[in-house]
Protein backbone atom coordinates (compact mmCIF):
# COMPACT_ATOMS: atom_id res chain seq x y z
CA UNK A 1 0.00 0.00 0.00
CA UNK A 2 0.86 3.74 -0.38
CA UNK A 3 0.68 6.59 1.02
CA UNK A 4 0.48 10.31 -0.01
CA UNK A 5 0.57 13.02 2.78
CA UNK A 6 0.55 16.36 1.95
CA UNK A 7 2.07 18.53 4.02
CA UNK A 8 4.34 16.32 5.36
CA UNK A 9 6.88 18.56 6.68
CA UNK A 10 4.22 20.65 8.87
CA UNK A 11 3.43 19.82 12.66
CA UNK A 12 0.85 17.29 12.33
CA UNK A 13 1.74 15.54 8.90
CA UNK A 14 5.43 14.67 10.56
CA UNK A 15 3.75 12.79 13.10
CA UNK A 16 1.35 11.09 11.04
CA UNK A 17 4.08 9.98 8.61
CA UNK A 18 6.33 8.37 12.22
CA UNK A 19 3.19 6.58 13.16
CA UNK A 20 2.83 5.11 9.24
CA UNK A 21 6.36 4.21 9.54
CA UNK A 22 5.72 2.89 13.04
CA UNK A 23 2.62 1.11 12.82
CA UNK A 24 2.34 0.15 8.95
CA UNK A 25 3.80 -1.68 6.40
CA UNK A 26 2.61 0.99 3.62
CA UNK A 27 5.34 3.07 1.18
CA UNK A 28 5.00 6.20 2.31
CA UNK A 29 5.55 9.70 -0.06
CA UNK A 30 4.45 12.85 0.92
CA UNK A 31 4.76 16.83 -1.02
CA UNK A 32 6.70 19.55 0.56
CA UNK A 33 6.83 23.22 -0.71
CA UNK A 34 10.59 24.17 -0.26
CA UNK A 35 12.51 21.92 3.25
CA UNK A 36 11.97 18.89 4.50
CA UNK A 37 11.05 20.74 7.87
CA UNK A 38 9.99 18.63 10.80
CA UNK A 39 10.86 15.05 8.72
CA UNK A 40 14.41 15.99 7.71
CA UNK A 41 15.07 12.96 10.01
CA UNK A 42 13.16 10.79 8.43
CA UNK A 43 13.97 11.47 4.75
CA UNK A 44 15.74 7.59 4.26
CA UNK A 45 12.31 5.98 5.11
CA UNK A 46 10.19 8.49 2.69
CA UNK A 47 9.64 9.45 -0.93
CA UNK A 48 9.39 13.42 -0.81
CA UNK A 49 8.01 15.80 -4.22
CA UNK A 50 8.69 19.42 -4.18
CA UNK A 51 5.26 20.95 -5.53
CA UNK A 52 2.67 23.88 -4.97
CA UNK A 53 -0.75 22.10 -4.66
CA UNK A 54 -2.02 25.26 -6.39
CA UNK A 55 -0.18 24.24 -9.62
CA UNK A 56 -2.84 21.88 -11.42
CA UNK A 57 -0.07 20.08 -13.58
CA UNK A 58 2.55 19.71 -11.02
CA UNK A 59 -0.37 18.07 -8.90
CA UNK A 60 -1.49 15.58 -11.62
CA UNK A 61 2.08 14.77 -12.89
CA UNK A 62 3.02 14.15 -8.74
CA UNK A 63 -0.19 11.56 -8.35
CA UNK A 64 0.34 9.96 -11.78
CA UNK A 65 3.87 9.18 -10.79
CA UNK A 66 3.38 7.91 -6.67
CA UNK A 67 -0.39 6.50 -7.70
CA UNK A 68 -1.56 6.52 -3.86
CA UNK A 69 -3.68 4.16 -2.59
CA UNK A 70 -4.57 6.55 0.80
CA UNK A 71 -4.35 10.32 0.60
CA UNK A 72 -4.26 12.47 3.77
CA UNK A 73 -4.96 15.89 3.07
CA UNK A 74 -3.14 18.20 5.89
CA UNK A 75 -1.90 20.77 3.65
CA UNK A 76 -3.02 23.95 4.19
CA UNK A 77 -2.57 27.49 5.94
CA UNK A 78 -3.52 26.91 9.52
CA UNK A 79 -3.11 29.91 11.81
CA UNK A 80 -6.23 31.94 12.02
CA UNK A 81 -4.75 35.27 12.77
CA UNK A 82 -3.44 35.24 9.26
CA UNK A 83 -6.55 34.21 7.48
CA UNK A 84 -7.09 38.11 8.79
CA UNK A 85 -4.62 39.93 7.69
CA UNK A 86 -4.62 37.87 4.05
CA UNK A 87 -8.48 36.10 3.63
CA UNK A 88 -7.82 35.45 0.18
CA UNK A 89 -4.88 33.92 0.42
CA UNK A 90 -5.73 31.31 2.56
CA UNK A 91 -8.74 30.92 1.26
CA UNK A 92 -6.70 30.04 -2.13
CA UNK A 93 -4.70 28.50 -0.59
CA UNK A 94 -6.63 25.71 1.43
CA UNK A 95 -9.53 25.60 -1.50
CA UNK A 96 -7.57 25.82 -4.81
CA UNK A 97 -4.80 22.98 -3.51
CA UNK A 98 -7.87 20.66 -2.28
CA UNK A 99 -9.43 21.03 -5.59
CA UNK A 100 -6.54 20.53 -7.65
CA UNK A 101 -5.86 17.10 -5.81
CA UNK A 102 -9.66 15.87 -6.77
CA UNK A 103 -9.70 17.04 -10.41
CA UNK A 104 -6.55 14.65 -10.50
CA UNK A 105 -7.63 12.06 -8.84
CA UNK A 106 -10.84 12.28 -11.26
CA UNK A 107 -8.98 12.60 -14.20
CA UNK A 108 -6.37 10.00 -13.86
CA UNK A 109 -9.17 7.96 -12.61
CA UNK A 110 -7.45 7.18 -8.97
CA UNK A 111 -9.25 4.81 -6.82
CA UNK A 112 -7.32 6.31 -3.60
CA UNK A 113 -9.45 7.16 -0.59
CA UNK A 114 -8.96 10.65 0.54
CA UNK A 115 -9.00 12.30 4.24
CA UNK A 116 -9.64 15.78 4.27
CA UNK A 117 -9.17 17.36 7.38
CA UNK A 118 -11.51 20.29 8.22
CA UNK A 119 -11.32 22.07 11.87
CA UNK A 120 -13.70 22.90 14.90
CA UNK A 121 -13.36 26.54 13.59
CA UNK A 122 -16.15 25.35 11.21
CA UNK A 123 -18.36 25.35 14.06
CA UNK A 124 -17.36 29.45 14.94
CA UNK A 125 -19.82 30.76 17.32
CA UNK A 126 -21.03 27.81 19.12
CA UNK A 127 -23.70 28.15 22.25
CA UNK A 128 -23.30 26.91 25.35
CA UNK A 129 -26.46 25.09 25.20
CA UNK A 130 -24.98 23.43 22.30
CA UNK A 131 -22.12 21.58 24.40
CA UNK A 132 -20.12 19.47 23.54
CA UNK A 133 -20.33 20.09 19.99
CA UNK A 134 -21.02 16.95 17.59
CA UNK A 135 -21.29 16.61 13.65
CA UNK A 136 -24.87 18.16 13.50
CA UNK A 137 -23.89 21.26 15.28
CA UNK A 138 -24.86 24.17 12.89
CA UNK A 139 -21.63 25.80 10.82
CA UNK A 140 -21.36 29.14 11.95
CA UNK A 141 -17.63 29.91 11.29
CA UNK A 142 -17.26 33.51 12.10
CA UNK A 143 -13.47 33.87 10.99
CA UNK A 144 -11.98 33.95 7.10
CA UNK A 145 -10.24 30.22 8.24
CA UNK A 146 -13.40 28.53 9.46
CA UNK A 147 -15.29 30.01 6.31
CA UNK A 148 -12.24 28.51 4.08
CA UNK A 149 -12.50 25.04 6.35
CA UNK A 150 -16.18 25.14 5.78
CA UNK A 151 -15.12 24.86 1.99
CA UNK A 152 -12.90 22.13 2.36
CA UNK A 153 -14.75 20.16 3.90
CA UNK A 154 -18.06 20.44 1.49
CA UNK A 155 -15.71 20.44 -1.57
CA UNK A 156 -14.65 16.79 -0.13
CA UNK A 157 -18.54 16.43 0.38
CA UNK A 158 -19.36 17.26 -2.88
CA UNK A 159 -16.59 15.03 -4.53
CA UNK A 160 -18.04 12.04 -3.10
CA UNK A 161 -21.65 12.65 -4.01
CA UNK A 162 -20.84 13.82 -7.59
CA UNK A 163 -17.98 11.29 -8.48
CA UNK A 164 -17.92 8.50 -6.05
CA UNK A 165 -14.61 9.53 -4.81
CA UNK A 166 -13.99 7.58 -0.71
CA UNK A 167 -13.52 10.95 0.89
CA UNK A 168 -13.63 10.68 4.54
CA UNK A 169 -13.42 14.62 6.10
CA UNK A 170 -12.16 15.09 9.64
CA UNK A 171 -13.20 18.13 12.43
CA UNK A 172 -10.16 18.33 14.77
CA UNK A 173 -10.24 20.23 17.78
CA UNK A 174 -7.31 21.80 19.43
CA UNK A 175 -4.41 19.59 19.29
CA UNK A 176 -0.50 20.16 20.44
CA UNK A 177 2.29 18.61 20.74
CA UNK A 178 6.43 18.91 19.87
CA UNK A 179 7.54 20.36 16.99
CA UNK A 180 3.92 22.75 16.79
CA UNK A 181 4.61 26.88 15.50
CA UNK A 182 5.32 28.91 18.43
CA UNK A 183 2.42 31.45 16.78
CA UNK A 184 0.06 28.50 19.10
CA UNK A 185 -0.60 28.91 22.77
CA UNK A 186 1.06 25.62 24.35
CA UNK A 187 4.32 26.24 22.26
CA UNK A 188 4.27 29.62 22.83
CA UNK A 189 3.89 29.09 26.79
CA UNK A 190 6.17 26.44 26.73
CA UNK A 191 9.21 28.84 24.16
CA UNK A 192 9.21 31.54 26.25
CA UNK A 193 9.50 29.10 29.81
CA UNK A 194 12.69 27.09 27.90
CA UNK A 195 14.04 30.64 27.09
CA UNK A 196 13.86 31.64 30.56
CA UNK A 197 15.85 28.29 32.07
CA UNK A 198 18.25 29.10 29.32
CA UNK A 199 18.83 32.41 31.17
CA UNK A 200 18.07 33.91 27.15
CA UNK A 201 15.32 35.99 28.71
CA UNK A 202 14.10 37.83 32.40
CA UNK A 203 12.01 35.44 34.26
CA UNK A 204 8.62 36.78 32.77
CA UNK A 205 6.11 35.13 30.45
CA UNK A 206 3.76 37.23 28.15
CA UNK A 207 -0.09 35.60 28.13
CA UNK A 208 -3.00 36.85 26.82
CA UNK A 209 -6.38 35.93 27.29
CA UNK A 210 -6.09 32.82 30.29
CA UNK A 211 -10.13 32.14 30.76
CA UNK A 212 -11.35 30.39 27.42
CA UNK A 213 -11.10 26.73 27.69
CA UNK A 214 -10.14 24.68 24.85
CA UNK A 215 -10.43 20.69 23.93
CA UNK A 216 -6.77 20.15 23.50
CA UNK A 217 -5.45 16.02 22.20
CA UNK A 218 -2.38 14.77 21.84
CA UNK A 219 -1.16 15.41 18.17
CA UNK A 220 -0.39 11.61 18.14
CA UNK A 221 -3.95 10.65 18.95
CA UNK A 222 -4.90 13.28 16.78
CA UNK A 223 -2.86 11.82 13.83
CA UNK A 224 -3.83 8.03 14.98
CA UNK A 225 -7.88 9.29 14.33
CA UNK A 226 -6.84 10.19 10.71
CA UNK A 227 -5.31 6.81 10.31
CA UNK A 228 -8.51 4.90 11.57
CA UNK A 229 -10.75 7.31 10.05
CA UNK A 230 -9.37 6.79 6.35
CA UNK A 231 -8.76 2.89 6.87
CA UNK A 232 -12.41 2.44 8.96
CA UNK A 233 -14.65 5.22 8.52
CA UNK A 234 -17.26 5.20 6.22
CA UNK A 235 -16.69 7.05 2.87
CA UNK A 236 -18.95 10.71 2.86
CA UNK A 237 -19.10 10.70 6.42
CA UNK A 238 -17.44 13.95 9.04
CA UNK A 239 -15.68 12.79 12.10
CA UNK A 240 -14.96 14.90 15.25
CA UNK A 241 -11.99 14.75 16.97
CA UNK A 242 -10.77 16.00 20.28
CA UNK A 243 -10.22 14.65 23.78
CA UNK A 244 -14.07 15.36 25.32
CA UNK A 245 -12.62 17.36 27.71
CA UNK A 246 -12.08 21.36 28.22
CA UNK A 247 -9.11 23.17 30.04
CA UNK A 248 -8.71 26.60 30.49
CA UNK A 249 -5.59 28.04 28.78
CA UNK A 250 -4.63 29.05 32.58
CA UNK A 251 -4.77 25.16 33.47
CA UNK A 252 -2.48 24.50 30.80
CA UNK A 253 -0.23 27.65 31.73
CA UNK A 254 -0.49 26.46 35.80
CA UNK A 255 0.90 22.77 34.61
CA UNK A 256 3.15 24.07 32.06
CA UNK A 257 4.95 27.20 35.53
CA UNK A 258 5.10 23.50 37.73
CA UNK A 259 7.25 21.72 34.64
CA UNK A 260 9.76 24.52 34.40
CA UNK A 261 13.02 24.52 36.76
CA UNK A 262 13.26 28.28 37.39
CA UNK A 263 10.34 30.35 39.00
CA UNK A 264 8.85 32.75 36.18
CA UNK A 265 6.74 35.80 36.82
CA UNK A 266 3.36 36.11 34.73
CA UNK A 267 2.41 39.33 33.03
CA UNK A 268 -0.88 39.91 30.53
CA UNK A 269 -0.23 41.67 26.92
CA UNK A 270 -3.04 43.14 25.46
CA UNK A 271 -1.61 42.42 22.46
CA UNK A 272 -2.07 39.05 22.56
CA UNK A 273 -5.40 39.14 23.26
CA UNK A 274 -7.70 37.82 20.49
CA UNK A 275 -10.98 39.89 20.22
CA UNK A 276 -13.27 36.51 19.06
CA UNK A 277 -12.12 34.39 21.52
CA UNK A 278 -14.63 32.07 22.24
CA UNK A 279 -15.72 30.91 25.88
CA UNK A 280 -15.86 27.88 25.81
CA UNK A 281 -14.79 24.49 23.22
CA UNK A 282 -16.05 20.93 23.87
CA UNK A 283 -15.83 18.05 21.05
CA UNK A 284 -18.21 15.18 21.18
CA UNK A 285 -16.03 12.41 19.30
CA UNK A 286 -18.61 9.43 19.63
CA UNK A 287 -19.50 9.20 16.59
CA UNK A 288 -15.81 8.65 15.81
CA UNK A 289 -15.48 6.14 18.62
CA UNK A 290 -17.85 4.28 17.27
CA UNK A 291 -17.29 3.92 13.62
CA UNK A 292 -13.27 3.13 14.59
CA UNK A 293 -12.78 2.54 17.98
CA UNK A 294 -10.25 5.29 18.44
CA UNK A 295 -9.68 7.21 21.83
CA UNK A 296 -7.14 9.42 22.89
CA UNK A 297 -5.08 7.64 25.58
CA UNK A 298 -2.17 10.48 25.79
CA UNK A 299 -2.99 12.55 29.19
CA UNK A 300 -2.46 16.49 28.62
CA UNK A 301 0.12 16.52 30.94
CA UNK A 302 2.10 14.13 29.07
CA UNK A 303 1.95 16.06 25.77
CA UNK A 304 2.85 19.12 27.64
CA UNK A 305 6.23 17.64 29.22
CA UNK A 306 6.88 16.17 25.82
CA UNK A 307 6.42 19.89 24.64
CA UNK A 308 8.83 21.42 27.50
CA UNK A 309 11.18 18.94 26.24
CA UNK A 310 11.29 19.50 22.82
CA UNK A 311 11.37 23.36 23.31
CA UNK A 312 14.62 23.07 25.59
CA UNK A 313 16.62 20.90 22.79
CA UNK A 314 15.41 23.69 20.74
CA UNK A 315 16.19 26.60 22.37
CA UNK A 316 19.74 25.00 23.58
CA UNK A 317 20.67 24.50 20.00
CA UNK A 318 19.43 27.44 18.55
CA UNK A 319 21.83 29.16 21.54
CA UNK A 320 24.60 27.02 20.86
CA UNK A 321 24.31 28.22 16.89
CA UNK A 322 24.37 31.59 17.54
CA UNK A 323 27.31 31.37 19.82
Amino acid sequence: MRAFITGIGGFAGSHLAEFLLENTDWEVFGLIRRSPGNVAHLQDKLSLFKGDLRDYEGVEAILAQVQPDYIFHLAGMAFVPDSWRDPWGVFENNVRGELNIFRAMVDLELKARILVVGSNEEYGLVREDELPVDEETPLRPHTPYGVSKVAQDFLGLQYHLSHGLHVVRVRPFNHTGPRQRPDFVVPAFARQLAEVEAGLRPPVIKVGNLTPKRDFTDVRDTVRAYYLALTRGKPGEVYNVGSGRAYAIQEVLDMLLELCRVKVRVEQDPALTRPSDIPVTLCDASKLRRDTGWEPVIPLRKTLEDVMEYWRVRVQGESTALD
